[in-house]
Parts: structure tokens; C-alpha cells; sequence
């Protein structure tokens, strides 16, 4: 009777050693493999760089100095991770309820011209900063809440695809600013390149001290953070990962699916819509065709490298960052093409979506037993 007793108490107690192990051995899976996609990915653009006549070693050397190896190539990078993770944060919220987004470029450009739009009256009336930052961040992000939402809605009421949609949709909005920056709202002092007004010097954000990178790098995280635990640790989250994993389901429980399907895209707009407002009131200082750099589309890489992990997204914004800072050294160093980052990048993903079948195929990361 008490050797019965001693092991119904013991026995949780042996078990949970090998149950934590069995939660790493499960977790690592989704490290463990996407490193092996980098992996393979720099292997084949090492193929070739070879079949160019390029070294791989000088390029990747290059690749780590001109993104990491000093101090100015970690603010280049950072500057560059500020918009990826909130363009990376569009891609990933509305995919935990199986929802895929790639639409994110076209509500960054459409909420950083509206924020520069928004500035106009309030620059020419002489309002301070802030009464001109809020507004500006209220009107980018209302405007890619509403953008991206669209296609929630579009997803849920008509059956629109919401890939095809979006996309769509994000070359309309590039549409929309170029005519308005290039007619009606082009700045006359400005001939070279069509923009809107310049916000002024006054109404341009800062830098953290000691950083040199502006704060669009700590909202990012700050976001992305609120993010993680909204998704994670909220009935919200918890309701959007059943419908993620089976609408049916969700449907049956009650749950609201087209409420919840607008309410994710309209957050990943708004996400998108902030990297927009931190581009136009950190960089840029007004909106034109450089807010279209392709930060949406990097984002969806980014997304699906985290595993759609909010958190996840910070350090892999920051790689793909650096990646994309090192473009210019490897340039002029080696003779090559600004864009072969992108090259990189484009493997990378390619890989990555291959990599996708490869979950749940080992044995090591199961759990014993299964």
C-alpha cells in the first residue's frame, strides 16, 4: 500500500524532466530546420556565385562586414529591420488564422502618404510636433487598417482570395500615391523627383541616444511584443488559432470567423500602415516613390522564416536587414549588382517553402512514444 502511494506521488514528479525535454525536443523543430533552409540556400547561391566566377567566401564575408562587422553597419541594418518587422508582423497575424497576406507594401505607401498628406495643413498652419506626429500616426495607421482590413472583408463576405486580392491591392495603392505625388499634390520646389510637401525639420522623429537608429526600431519591438501576447496568451489569440487550424470547427464553437478574419487583417494594416508613418517622419521627411522599396515584400520572408512567431520576427528582421545593408559594399567591392541580395533572398524563400514539408517527418522531434 505504501509502495503504491510513494510512486503515485513520485512518478509526476520523474515524469516532468522528460516532459520539458520533450517540449524542447518539439520547439527546436521549428529552429533546427529553417537554419537548414539558410543553410541549403546559401549553398545553392554559392553554386552560384561559382558559375559567375565570384568567390562565395568573399562575397559572404563582405555579406557579414557590410551588415553586421561595424558599428555603422549595424545602424544601416537596424534602420532597415525598423519596417521589416512591421511589415513582417502584416504577414504573420492574419496567417494564425491560415489567412495569407501579401499585401503589406501596398498599405506601408499608402499610410506613409497619407501621414504626409495629413501634415500638409497643419505644417502650413504651424502647429508643433505634437499635434502634427499623432495626426500623421493616426491617418497611416487608420489607412492600412482599413486597406488590409478591406481584404479581410472581401475574404470573408464574396470569397475573394485574400493572396491574389491583396497583391492587387498593394499595386493600386503604389497607383494611387504615384498620381497624387506626381499631380495635384507634387511639390513645385521640388523638380527632380515628384513628392508631397516636406513635413519640416521640425516634425521629423528622432534617434535613440547612443543608437543612431530612430524609433521606429523600438515601437517595432514594442509592437511586436503586444503582438505575441495578443496572439498567444488572449482568448483573441486562442480563438484565431482554432479557425487557423480548422474554420469548420470554429464555426461550430461559435465563433465569430468573419469578425475575427477583418479584425487580424485590419492589425496587420495597421502595422504596415506604421512602417509607412516612421519611413515618411524618420527617413524620408516626405512621401514619394522611395517609400515603395519593397519593404512589404521582404516582409512576407521574414514572416515565414519566424514561423509567423512574433517575437521570431525581431532577430530575423534584423538578418534580412543585414543582408539587404550589405548590398552596396558588395557592389562596389565586387563588381556585382546591388540587387543580388535579393537573389539571395529570393533562394532563400524558395528553399523555405520547400523546408515546409520536412515538419513532422523526424522521429527525434516527436515526442516518445508518438
Amino acid at each position: 500500500m505504501a509502495d503504491t502511494v510513494n510512486q503515485g506521488v513520485v512518478a509526476p514528479a520523474a515524469s516532468a524532466p522528460a516532459e520539458f525535454l520533450d517540449r524542447i525536443r518539439r520547439s527546436s523543430e521549428y529552429v533546427v530546420i529553417p537554419l537548414f533552409a539558410l543553410i541549403v540556400a546559401g549553398l545553392i547561391f554559392s553554386l552560384f556565385l561559382f558559375a559567375l566566377g565570384h568567390s562565395p567566401a568573399t562575397f559572404f564575408s563582405l555579406l557579414w562586414r557590410g551588415g553586421f562587422g561595424t558599428g555603422f553597419s549595424w545602424q544601416n541594418t537596424l534602420v532597415r529591420a525598423a519596417p521589416l518587422i512591421f511589415t513582417g508582423l502584416c504577414v504573420a497575424i492574419p496567417a494564425r488564422l491560415g489567412l495569407t497576406i501579401v499585401g503589406g507594401e501596398g498599405a506601408l505607401v499608402l499610410g506613409g502618404f497619407t501621414a504626409a498628406v495629413a501634415a500638409i495643413p497643419f505644417v502650413h498652419a504651424g502647429a508643433p510636433n505634437y499635434v502634427v506626429l499623432p495626426a500623421m500616426l493616426l491617418c497611416a495607421t487608420l489607412t492600412g487598417a482599413a486597406w488590409i482590413g478591406l481584404v479581410g472583408a472581401l475574404r470573408h463576405y464574396r470569397g475573394i482570395n485574400e493572396t491574389i486580392a491583396s497583391l492587387l491591392m498593394s499595386y493600386i495603392a503604389i497607383a494611387i500615391m504615384n498620381f497624387f505625388v506626381e499631380g495635384a499634390l507634387r511639390d513645385p520646389g521640388n523638380p527632380n523627383k515628384p513628392s508631397t510637401l516636406p513635413i519640416g525639420d521640425a516634425n521629423m522623429i528622432g534617434n535613440i541616444p547612443g543608437v543612431g537608429v530612430h524609433w521606429g526600431l523600438a515601437a517595432g519591438v514594442l509592437v511586436a511584443l503586444a503582438l505575441w501576447i495578443l496572439m498567444n496568451r488572449t482568448t483573441f489569440g486562442f480563438a484565431a488559432r482554432v479557425t487557423g487550424g480548422n474554420v469548420r470547427a470554429a464555426r461550430a464553437q461559435g465563433l465569430s470567423v468573419g469578425r475575427l478574419m477583418v479584425i487580424s487583417c485590419a492589425i496587420a494594416g495597421a502595422c504596415a500602415g506604421l512602417a509607412g508613418f516612421f519611413e515618411v517622419a524618420a527617413v524620408q521627411g516626405r512621401a514619394n516613390a522611395s517609400l515603395a522599396a519593397g519593404y512589404g515584400f521582404t516582409g512576407i520572408l521574414v514572416a515565414f522564416l519566424a514561423r509567423q512567431n512574433a517575437l521570431a520576427i525581431i532577430p530575423v528582421s534584423i538578418l534580412l536587414g543585414g543582408i539587404a545593408a550589405a548590398g552596396g559594399l558588395i557592389q562596389r567591392r565586387m563588381g556585382m549588382p546591388d540587387a543580388t541580395v535579393l537573389v539571395l533572398q529570393g533562394l532563400m524563400f524558395v528553399v523555405l517553402l520547400v523546408s515546409e514539408t520536412l515538419y513532422g517527418r523526424f522521429a527525434f522531434f516527436r515526442p516518445k512514444g508518438n
